[in-house]
């Protein structure tokens, strides 16, 4: 299966994902995450809404472009909990050196206490709702496409875990002020002085005028201190193919197919290469 997240942390999230909705609306989600399914994208009081586009089908008597309304969000941790849970990350060096360059460390379940986690687990850390006729049981295709999209966002915001969880981030960088280690990383990610945009003349590098050790001899000079390698190594083919392609992403706006744009464009690769091979 394609991976939909850059980071372990949001493939663990899919993964829950993967326990209680069904292959083909996970495949059917992932077409659903994009800018041009999602028209609107929000997480208000640690819920996660959006408004997806659907399909017109005529077939089920859909004449017209339907827009549903989805809602996830995480089982929350009671504050009695949190409080012994961040006394527990806030005395490991490791997990707060993790946090402090905005990633959550793999150790960071073992702080949490009471049968409690951060990552989701199953079907019993998801709330969701969706107005489409196919919702049931907590699982549809645009279920799929919002989480898909939440996953991103947890790339790049990790910290946004703690607050589906119900803990925001001005709480936990308070609660962590209140131990040594716990007090470096508020101070960091709190009262870091975000710096000003300077003016500059020129993009380029200023040239600077170095002074020769000692004259070289016109030998020297023209073949070199140092003789040069009789052979030199070839270079080593690059592994990774349809590089231009993969600026894409998997599903871009205009690909409507279930498969993910880079694994057909690479396939189609591979098969020009192959069969080109006797000319090469």
């Amino acid at each position: 299966m394609v991976k939909s997240s850059r980071t372990w942390w949001g493939q663990k999230f899919i993964q829950a994902l993967e326990t209680f909705i069904d292959t083909g609306r996970l495949q059917r989600g992932r077409s659903y995450a994009g800018e041009s399914r999602i028209l609107h994208f929000d997480i208000v009081d640690d819920v996660v809404t959006a408004m997806i586009r659907g399909n017109v089908n005529p077939y089920f008597g859909v004449y017209k472009e339907p827009k549903y309304f989805v809602e996830v969000a995480l089982t929350k941790i009671d504050a009695d909990d949190w409080a012994e849970i961040i006394k527990n990350m806030s005395s490991k060096a490791s997990i707060v050196a993790k946090l402090l360059i905005n990633e959550v460390p793999e150790n960071i379940e073992n702080s949490f206490v009471g049968g409690q986690h951060l990552l989701p687990h199953s079907h019993k850390d998801f709330q969701t709702k969706c107005t489409c006729p196919d919702f049931y049981s907590g699982a549809c295709k645009h279920v799929a496409g919002l989480s898909y999209r939440l996953a991103k966002e947890l790339d790049q915001n990790p910290f946004l875990l703690f607050e589906l969880r119900g803990l925001s981030k001005d709480d936990l960088l308070e609660e962590l002020a209140k131990s040594s280690l716990g007090r470096i990383l508020a101070t960091e990610l709190g009262n870091s002085p975000s710096r000003k945009p300077e003016p500059n003349a020129t993009y380029f590098t200023k040239p600077e005028t170095i002074p020769c050790p000692e004259t070289p001899t016109l030998k020297q000079f023209w073949q070199g201190q140092k003789r040069l390698p009789q052979t030199i190594p070839l270079a080593t083919p690059s592994s990774v193919s349809a590089i231009v392609v993969k600026k894409q992403g998997d599903y871009p706006p205009f690909w409507h197919k279930d498969k993910s744009f880079i694994e057909t464009m690479e396939e189609l690769y591979d098969r020009v290469k192959t069969k080109n091979s006797a000319l090469l």
